[in-house]
């Protein structure tokens, strides 16, 4: 995390626990993530999955 966090001149870290209520439709939260990820992935140093967010889900 800390060669991430230089490369990207970054400390930023973004949740992934999205509110399946406000996803575009049919598009599924996996899909929704790898589409934040690749946007992000060159201004962030970290990305928090939300483990108690996924159990809920399956």
């Amino acid at each position: 995390m800390r060669e991430t966090a230089e490369r990207n001149n970054s400390l930023l870290c973004i949740g992934l626990d999205p509110d399946p209520d406000k996803l575009p439709a049919g598009v599924s939260i996996a899909r929704f993530n790898r589409a934040i990820v690749e946007a992000t992935s060159d201004l962030v140093c970290a990305y928090k999955p939300n483990l108690a967010f996924y159990e809920a889900h399956g």
